[in-house]
Formats: structure tokens, sequence, C-alpha cells
């Protein structure tokens, strides 16, 4: 489903040593649920956003390939890529407040995939917003519909902003730190969530982390990146129990001590 192979990025306003990605490659099967692990400025989100035609193509140069279902975004032009982004890749972010329009209503925005790439009537759109936010575990989906972002938990809106990617049954769903501003009884929460929609829906889940306890709670594969390069990969338990760089060590050895008793 997803091939990147001797990925690189560099934003022209940086000098030309620094390259926020210095050729990574990795895979992706269709259903499978990988983990892309590092600090803040490791490359993880930039992969990401590249992945999902969010970079603007004005501001870095690009090489190697990103192949989805075998074609290579990398050069594929904005109309096209467009096409593919909210259809068959859906995004969610950390912070959902800025993802969604504070003076619209919630149903009419997670119906918005649908407006640009389908051709159903507004009453299909509707039911199928309502068939989304009851597959999230929103309570009242009606209610749900006509109230405005600022009327919802962090919780609920991180759901929100989870129908609205699924509403048009991607492929290929990318999370970028989706529960890191959740407390951890929320966060294990959309953990559950996001694990049962894979199975129902059999889509593939990225998850970009640096919380390396969360991406093994969920995952089943990881990439830990580190100063724009994969440093380690492997599947999640292998890394847990013998990781074999030395960054890969820090980032364990950092998860708190109450979590880490229970990663033993």
């Amino acid at each position: 489903m997803l091939d990147i192979k001797n990925f690189t990025l560099h934003f022209h306003s940086a000098p030309p040593e620094n390259m926020a990605v210095k050729g990574i490659s990795m895979h992706m099967d269709k259903g499978e649920i990988v983990g892309l692990v590092g600090e803040s400025g490791s490359g993880k989100t930039v992969t990401a956003l590249t992945i999902a035609g969010l970079i603007n193509r004005r501001m870095a140069a690009f090489g190697g390939e990103i192949l989805f279902n075998g074609q290579n975004t990398l050069t594929l032009k904005s109309e096209d890529m467009r096409k593919i982004r909210g259809k068959d890749i859906s995004i969610v972010f950390q912070e959902p407040m800025s993802s969604l329009n504070p003076v619209l209503r919630i149903g009419p925005q997670v119906e918005e995939s649908l407006r640009i790439h389908t051709n159903k009537t507004k009453e299909e759109r509707k039911e199928l917003a309502l068939k989304a936010f009851k597959d999230v575990e929103l309570p009242n989906p009606e209610e749900v519909y006509n109230k405005y972002p600022h009327e919802l938990s962090g919780g609920q809106l991180q759901r929100v902003m989870i129908a609205a990617a699924m509403i048009s049954n991607p492929t290929l769903l990318i999370a970028d730190e989706p529960t890191t501003a959740l407390d951890v009884t929320i966060q294990a929460q959309i953990i559950e969530l996001l694990k049962r929609l894979n199975k129902e829906y059999g889509m593939g889940i990225l998850f970009i982390s640096h919380n390396l306890n969360v991406v093994r709670k969920l995952c089943t594969r990881v990439a830990v990146m580190h100063k724009g390069l994969i440093v380690e990969e492997g599947p999640v338990e292998d890394i847990f129990h013998n990781p074999k760089e030395d960054y890969t060590k820090k980032l364990i050895a950092a998860i708190p001590t109450r979590s880490r008793k229970n990663v033993r």
C-alpha cells in the first residue's frame, strides 16, 4: 500500500546541509498499523505531511519516492493529489481546534470530504456523518452534528476529527500525535477506538508519536526517527525488549516510571 524509498526533504529556507529528511525508506501493508516515533524535529511530522500532500512544493525540494498504491505522489500534480487526500488518504492532527472552523457547525465540517469527492445529496451526507459519529462512539450524534467546536470537550473533538477522516473510508489514516493533548484515560479510549476501526474497516494507520509507550499499545511495527533518519525499525515488542540503537534506548528510558512497570 505505502512504499517510501530513499525519501529526502530539504526546505529552501534552510542551509543546504540541514535536510529535514535524509533518505528514509519504509513500507506499510494494507490494514497494517505502523508507528513512526521520535522527538520534535526528528522529521516524522514533515514525512507524514508529505505523504498526505500537505507540504507546499514551492517551499521544499523532494527526492526519492513515496509510492501509494503504486503511484509516486511526489510527482503528482496538486489537483491529482487533492483527489487522493481526504478520500484515499486522511489525516488526524494533534490539535482538533486548529483543524476545525470555530464559526461552523460540526456536521457540515465532517461532511467536507463527501462534498469534494462524491455526488451524494445533502441528506445522504448527513446520514453518513451521523453514522461516523456512532462509529467513533460519540453520544447523541444528532446533537453533535448541530454543535459548534467550542461546545465539545477535547476528547469529543478528537473523535469528531477521526469521524471526519473515516467518513470516506480511506485506505490510509495518518494520525499525527492524536492523543498528546488528552489526559491518560481519554488517550486510552482513543487508542482502543483506532484499534477497533482498523479491524472493522481494514484501513492502514500510520501513527506518529514521540511516546513509545502509546505506540506499543496500538502498533505492530515501529520505525524510530532521529535527525531526519530512520535509525531503527522492527516489530514493536522486539524494539522494546531488544533496542539496538542508543537513541531508541533513551526513548524507552524516558517513559515515566509508572508506565515502564507495564512494558517490561
